[in-house]
């Protein structure tokens, strides 16, 4: 695990692999807080942790740059915690098994955290290394971003100084992004009283697997499928065709993830084993079919289960399972004036169902304000109309493009004198902290690049090594090149 220490540039890959030593999944961040804060003590930099559970670092100018203007290094110090189905690694304690795969260095069963680790390593870098010629400097690492933007929802307006902020968030070396997506959690949720099995009904657990999942931003728009979709359809069929009756369900774990697993167990009349194969192996060979090209492994399925005392009401099963085939998954529309970048999609996330409740965790993403009321109300209107209940959280605003950013326009040029090659200067669909960020602080510049990574979010994610030194170099340059104050 420690070969990544080695890659160049070493001062970046050995504080990434650093990072992987320290447990950080969203919502469990007292490690890499701590871990962070005595790091900057060991290195002799001035750092704190805000009401917004960041740490915020700052470094004096270098000599003769003290009249640049003021730049704010950001970067999140959570990450997704997925794993493989044959995975028994935890997050909360165990570190990130690295290894190296050509131009590439992976996760051992799990994700791999440069989502967005390697931005905090690259922030690490600048602070330590007094090499390097820049303005004075503000490092903002944030918490929860992936789960809720905690940080940035709780950042104070006195907090940073800077003038000029470089988000370490986007995902493709040479991609400059200037606007993104905003998004609202949706949670739907009903409370019932369960029934017993009918006497002599067999039990069975169907499985759904080997999905790609990924992203659901960056990815939504490469028709992946959603393990909580395909599961709808085969409990559809199940129920009409075979008196299925379901006592329980549980796929996907991240709102911001695509599904990519998915477990029920349901009950069948004695005898049913032969019908239920069939089925599954039908939908095996369908969904497979389907996604051609997209997909390349989906699995479907059965083995007998113990039964279950008790079960999801009939008339509340059908009622879910209906709204679970009705919503919304994926793409709604791209941006009519950009017909490449997505608009508006949402992810049907997370089912959680057993015999007394159920819950249904959705990500819906928008750069529309009207759209995202749209979509909003669509997918509240779904459940509502089977009585569950419907509540909005965790709601951020999108990040409206800025193509006449001015620090952009110096990133563009340096990149082009570096690379003799044009930077693309875009929005994306997934959701940055840039947008909240703008809120606090309406008259800074922001900007996102980094390094490129590849399927984030799950357990392929990987960070292309080439790219990580391309990005270090752009990132020394961009630094040496800031505006004096007042320009």
């Amino acid at each position: 695990m420690s070969e990544i220490k080695n890659l160049d540039p070493q001062i970046v890959w050995k504080n990434f692999y650093e990072l992987t030593r320290v447990p950080r999944p969203s919502g469990h961040l007292h490690k890499i807080q701590d871990y962070l804060l005595g790091w900057a003590k060991e290195h002799h930099i001035e750092a704190f942790k805000d009401n917004g559970e960041n740490i915020v670092m700052r470094k004096q100018a270098s000599q003769g740059m003290e009249n640049r203007k003021t730049v704010v290094l950001q970067a999140h110090m959570d990450m997704v915690p997925q794993k493989s189905k044959e995975s028994n690694h935890n997050f909360e304690t165990d570190p990130i098994e690295t290894y190296i795969d050509g131009e590439w260095v992976k996760a051992k069963g799990t994700t791999l955290g440069a989502d967005d680790g390697i931005g905090v390593a690259a922030i690490m870098a600048v602070l330590e290394d007094d090499t390097l010629r820049h303005g004075p400097i503000e490092a903002l690492i944030t918490a929860d971003e992936e789960t809720c933007m905690y940080g940035v929802n709780h950042l104070d307006k006195e907090t940073l100084k800077g003038e000029i902020l470089l988000n370490i968030d986007n995902e493709t070396m040479g991609e400059f992004v200037v606007g993104s997506a905003g998004g609202v959690n949706i949670t739907a949720t009903m409370a019932y009283k369960p029934v017993e099995p009918e006497t002599g009904d067999q039990a069975f657990k169907i499985s759904i697997t080997g999905l790609r999942g990924g992203h659901s931003g960056l990815e939504i728009s490469e028709n992946r499928t959603n393990a909580n979709k395909l599961m709808a359809r085969l409990m559809n069929i199940a129920i009409a065709r075979y008196e299925a009756r379901l006592c329980s369900w549980q796929g996907g774990n991240m709102r911001n993830a695509i599904p990519r697993e998915c477990e029920a167990i349901i009950t069948l009349p004695a005898g049913s084993a032969e019908e239920i194969q069939e089925l599954a192996d039908y939908c095996q060979e369908t969904f497979n079919e389907e996604f051609r090209g997209v997909e390349t492994n989906i699995a479907v399925t059965v083995q007998p289960a113990e039964c279950p005392k008790t079960q999801v009401p009939i008339e509340i099963q059908d009622n879910i399972v209906d709204a679970l085939m009705a919503c919304h998954d994926g793409v709604l529309r791209n941006i009519p004036s950009m017909n490449h970048i997505v608009e508006t999609s949402s992810n049907l996330a997370i089912v959680n169902i057993d015999a007394e409740k159920a819950e249904i965790l959705i990500l819906a993403r928008s750069s529309s304000e009207s759209m995202m009321d749209y979509i909003s109300t669509m997918l509240e209107s779904t459940f509502n109309m089977v009585g569950m209940k419907v509540e909005f959280s965790g709601q951020y605003g999108a990040w409206q493009p800025n193509f006449d950013s001015p620090v952009t326009a110096i990133m563009t040029d340096v990149y082009r004198k570096m690379y003799q090659e044009e930077a693309k200067v875009q929005v994306v669909h997934a959701g940055l902290e840039c947008s909240l960020i703008g809120e606090v602080y309406p008259n800074m510049d922001l900007v996102s690049f980094g390094p490129t990574l590849r399927s984030p979010h799950t357990p392929d994610e990987r960070c292309n090594i080439p790219s990580v030194a391309k990005f270090w170099n752009f990132l020394k340059e961009v630094l040496s090149n800031i505006p004096e104050k007042g320009r």
